[in-house]
């Protein structure tokens, strides 16, 4: 198990990026300049967000599933590919492959949001609801032998990495001098593109990773030194809900965050509340731990920098996102 793999080069995510062509949005970013940041984070402290929330499909998870999927075969096409996901990387599996012109089998726990499965089904792909994520993934193995579909994992992988790179990539080329990233963790697929593309474009940058309290498999990993597990995920944000880490994803955090920080749900709910009355955006719980994290446990770290805080998705109904507002 190799817990050291080498970066992804910048030739390397550059080419990713001119692969997947205009296929993927480059997202924009804003800068939060507003009394409210002044007052919360002060005056000399300066964030900025970008939006990978406006990405086809609501999320970051295009960019990998997308370059993964071009990079099959046409007898891997004929045969279709298989996901796991609660939510985003199936969206982003079943957009992808109607892009390509294959077909999709997404395995998702019974408790995935409705809105999210209906999306799945209009793009065209099987869904197949299971108990829970760890079942999740022993079905989508299943699926992967007896129909020889590949499996396009949600947040493992080389090719995985070098699509959340080109996140990295673009927020480099948006914000000159960058202090700091924090980027959000559910395997660590995110993170470790990001993070590598980052830590070789600005000298010197501080990066974090974010997670739930009650999904920490690599908070964990960084204390024990190698990938670790939990025994149930226990957070709102289903999308960071990974029930373990694996050696390449936290091969590369490990090698170019500085820590992973964790929050609580309720700070989830309070700066979705806070970035629908600031920017109008309505988020899922996931896209709003970044910032829940500058506001929070790496507020007097970084005060006074440039940070980048990236908004990674907002796949949620109506219901569940006024909810989450009464809820604060």
């Amino acid at each position: 198990m190799n817990l050291s793999p080498s970066l992804p080069t910048l030739e390397q995510i550059r080419e990713a990026r001119a692969t997947l062509g205009d296929s993927v949005m480059r997202t924009p970013v804003i800068e939060w300049k507003t009394a409210k940041k002044d007052t919360l984070l002060g005056k000399d402290s300066s964030v900025f967000l970008k939006l990978e929330l406006f990405q086809p499909g609501g999320s970051f998870k295009l960019r990998g599933a997308l370059l993964n999927i071009r990079n099959l075969t046409p007898e891997q096409l004929a045969k279709g590919v298989t996901a796991v996901s609660a939510g985003n990387h199936a969206i982003a599996v079943a957009m992808a492959s109607a892009m390509a012109g294959t077909h999709a089998k997404v395995v998702m726990p019974s408790n995935a949001n409705p809105a999210r499965v209906n999306k799945c089904k209009e793009l065209g792909a099987e869904v197949v609801l299971v108990a829970n994520v760890a079942v999740a993934f022993e079905e989508v193995e299943r699926i992967k032998e007896e129909e020889g579909r590949v499996f396009i994992h949600p947040f493992e992988g080389e090719t995985t990495a070098l699509g959340t790179a080109t996140v990295g990539l673009e927020f480099a080329e948006q914000v000159a001098n960058l202090d700091a990233v924090i980027i959000p963790i559910g395997g660590g697929g995110l993170a470790a593109g990001m993070a590598s593309a980052l830590s070789q474009l600005v000298p010197g940058i501080k990066l974090y990773g974010v997670e739930p309290f009650g999904a920490n498999s690599m908070y964990l990993s960084f204390l024990h030194g190698s990938p670790q597990k939990i025994d149930k995920v226990r957070s709102i944000a289903d999308s960071l809900g990974a029930p373990f880490a694996m050696p390449y994803s936290y091969g590369l955090c490990r090698q170019t965050l500085e820590e992973v920080v964790l929050i609580e749900d309720r700070d989830m709910k309070q700066t979705i509340a806070l970035m629908f009355e600031q920017f109008k955006l309505a988020l899922e719980p996931a896209g709003a731990a970044s910032l829940a994290a500058l506001l929070g446990p790496l507020r007097q770290t970084l005060a006074g920098k440039r940070v980048g805080c990236i908004v990674c998705g907002s796949n949620i109904d109506s219901g569940s996102f006024f909810s989450l507002l009464e809820e604060t």
